[in-house]
């Protein structure tokens, strides 16, 4: 079996087979249909609605393990792959809860792009330290940039070419919201290649469909879960056999407690592996988050930061903090790191542009859509 992937059958059901077929050479623009669109406001609005939460809030969470597990991942991908006076283009950025992590690495430049308002504008309060009352931390140290707008249907290369090539782009438990349509799936990896500088590093989390499909076929019914979530397919998926011909749309429900409450679509990882070698990305890591935390939890300094989280207890992946439940929904997703071909030149963009602000008004957050 491929990684990420059931088996194909030719037999069997799957989603309407898509019927956009695009040559990478010459997409200059991506279509989609509305019902499409319409799904991505949803999510778009379900993030918007999610209020930052105080530090006794976040501790109060029955997933605040799981949270800080996933925040040690992320940390460990940016400590390993983010270089000092980086310039980042971190997608779907959602409210900011990375900017701590890019500040730690030192980076140079951010720009941060997503389709939720609420969700930029609270990235822009805690760019700006206004988030958090009760922490009176310095200011960060990078200037940034915020956009608001869909990073997988707009065409970026143009919109911010003042600003690239980057050095990292970062997508966090977002890429699945992309593969609803093969359109928004190109686009998704079209913008980071088309951003990315030669040898630049695409570092990403994303649900691993491996899994997924595993816990779904061993379900006895559509719906599977524990008591902080579940998943739920369709029952145009009662066969539970997938088309290997129609890897795009392929669509469940997922419910999280105190997180997330939306439709996210199955990403094939051979199918991500292939569309992104068009696009000049090569895979240098694919790690479930449960291989992922055996394999760096044996670096000292990574154990340190575990411990300092506080989400496996005592650094180890016995789980005494994380409960079991939370350790299911961790074996739920993967890391990915993605390198574009090329070799970098080894000189940096100096200006950016100047576009970048110490501190963001509103009137500096852009708006960007369909029209580039």
């Amino acid at each position: 079996m491929k990684r990420g992937y059931p088996e194909s059958d030719s037999t069997s059901v799957g989603p309407p087979q898509s019927r956009l077929r695009l040559n990478p050479e010459g997409d200059t623009q991506f279509l989609e249909d509305e019902s499409t669109k319409i799904i991505a406001r949803k999510v778009a609005d379900h993030y918007s609605a999610r209020t930052n939460q105080t530090l006794e809030e976040r501790e109060a969470s029955v997933i605040i393990h799981l949270k800080k597990f996933n925040n040690w991942i992320k940390s460990v991908l940016i400590q390993l792959y983010a270089r000092r006076g980086d310039a980042v283009l971190d997608l779907a950025c959602g409210k900011g809860g990375d900017l701590i992590k890019w500040d730690k690495a030192k980076i140079g430049y951010y720009v941060g792009i997503d389709i939720a308002e609420g969700s930029i504008e609270d990235c822009r309060k805690r760019y700006n330290g206004d988030a958090d009352h009760h922490q009176h931390r310095k200011r960060f140290s990078f200037p940034a940039r915020l956009i608001c707008g869909d990073c997988f249907e707009v065409p970026l290369d143009k919109f911010l070419e003042d600003d690239a090539p980057f050095d990292i782009c970062s997508c966090q438990f977002a890429m699945h919201y992309s593969w609803s349509t093969e359109a928004r799936a190109r686009r998704a990896l079209a913008n980071v290649s088309a951003l990315l500088r030669p040898g630049g590093i695409f570092i990403g989390t994303m649900p691993d469909a491996n899994v997924i499909i595993k816990k779904l076929r061993e379900a006895e019914e559509l719906v599977f879960g524990n008591s902080v979530y579940w998943i739920r397919f369709d029952e145009e998926f009662a066969q539970k056999k997938f088309k290997s011909s129609s890897p795009f749309g392929i669509k469940y429900k997922f419910h999280l407690e105190d997180a997330v409450d939306c439709p996210e679509w199955i990403v094939p990882f051979h199918v991500f592996k292939s569309l992104a070698e068009e696009y000049d990305l090569e895979l240098v890591l694919v790690k479930n988050s449960h291989e992922f935390v055996d394999e760096y939890l044996k670096k000292q300094e990574f154990a340190e930061l575990m411990r300092r989280l506080g989400a496996l207890g005592d650094g180890n992946q016995d789980q005494s903090t994380l409960s079991q439940d939370e350790w299911e929904v961790a074996y739920l997703y993967l890391a990915f790191v993605l390198r574009k071909r090329g070799q970098p030149d080894g000189t940096r963009r100096s200006s950016r542009g100047n576009k970048g602000q110490m501190q963001i008004s509103k009137d500096d957050i852009s708006y960007v859509n369909g029209g580039g």
